[in-house]
């Protein structure tokens, strides 16, 4: 029965969130998937790779999401691009979410201080289940059952813009994503309209210590990540202190005080380490709402390499965001 329960609950959660973005809590080793401004916000060319695995104490596998991305600067063009590939897969059903989508960025200088990154996502989605793996009530009550039909997808496409404006030590901006309001519906008959997706994010290098051949030894910054999406509202404060190679991170999310539950959704704890163009982030969200003795929390693994360019290329300035 222990067991049981938190399976009942997770079905009424899963119901309001029915029309909810994955999250990941390094969305700075996912900027891509942060906004589409940061298409491009390298030195040259980046590829990244993020696995999540929330509430895994729950029976059937609850959420688990993949990420992967490639983006380039073109320096002649002031442009970036971006290919970004997300996987989320819930339940025993593989109620699944699959997009690839495509981005593009450019970086304005509008003085030698402050710039401003406009950018957009083009993108193609497909939602889908597998019955195959789901039981059905006439199988648990001793019935012949019904014919299983393999799985199901339901495909769209959809669009996402963001600004981005960044000076040497602060960065600000937002992103609006869904703005076709894709159709997730599994049948012809079900209009299911994806809500559209609001962030607001932004942050301070309050520390930096370098030298000449290394800029930047050891860094202290301030980042939060505001999204609102349907009724639903999320914050994510922290702090990320870095000391070559490693980086270390503390992380709340919730809003205190107001909705499902006061006391908010988690701590997020991360440890990082960076060598050369190599980057492996780990971090792991302790549930503090009312689910903190039915989920396990959360695992999440991010890799980044990036390629250092051979050619001599003009100095520019470089966001000073976090890497995890």
């Amino acid at each position: 029965m222990k067991r049981i329960l938190p399976v009942i609950c997770l079905f009424f959660v899963i119901i309001p969130l029915a029309g909810q973005d994955p999250q990941f809590t390094q969305f700075y080793a996912n900027p891509l998937y942060l906004a589409p401004s940061f298409a491009g916000a390298t030195d040259q060319d980046r590829i990244s790779a993020t696995y999540r695995n929330q509430w895994p104490d729950i029976p059937g596998n609850a959420f688990v999401t993949y990420s992967f991305s490639y983006d380039h600067f073109f320096e002649n063009f002031n442009s970036g691009v971006g290919l970004l590939l997300v996987r989320d897969v819930a339940g025993t059903g593989d109620l699944s979410l699959t997009n690839a989508g495509l981005q593009y960025s450019y970086d304005i200088k509008v003085n030698r201080f402050f710039h401003l990154r406009p950018g957009i996502h083009f993108n193609y989605t497909q939602s889908g289940i597998d019955y195959t793996k789901l039981t059905w009530n006439d199988q648990l009550t001793g019935g012949a059952g019904i014919e299983q039909s393999g799985e199901d997808y339901k495909a769209d496409v959809d669009f996402g813009t963001s600004l981005l404006g960044y000076m040497d030590r602060y960065w600000f901006g937002f992103a609006i994503d869904h703005l076709l309001r894709p159709n997730y519906g599994l049948y012809s008959n079900t209009d299911a309209r994806w809500p559209i997706k609001y962030s607001l994010f932004g942050g301070a290098q309050v520390m930096k210590k370098g030298h000449l051949l290394n800029p930047i030894d050891e860094s202290l910054s301030i980042a939060f990540l505001l999204r609102h999406q349907f009724i639903f509202t999320q914050l994510d404060i922290g702090v990320y202190w870095y000391k070559a190679p490693m980086m270390f991170g503390l992380w709340y999310r919730g809003v205190p005080f107001f909705g499902m539950d006061p006391k908010g959704d988690a701590l997020a704890f991360l440890i990082g380490y960076k060598m050369n163009q190599l980057r492996v982030g780990y971090s792991y969200d302790f549930t503090i709402s009312n689910l903190v003795s039915s989920t396990a929390g959360a695992h999440e693994v991010s890799i980044t390499y990036e390629f250092k360019s051979i050619r001599n290329k003009r100095k520019r300035q470089m966001l000073p965001c976090p890497e995890f």
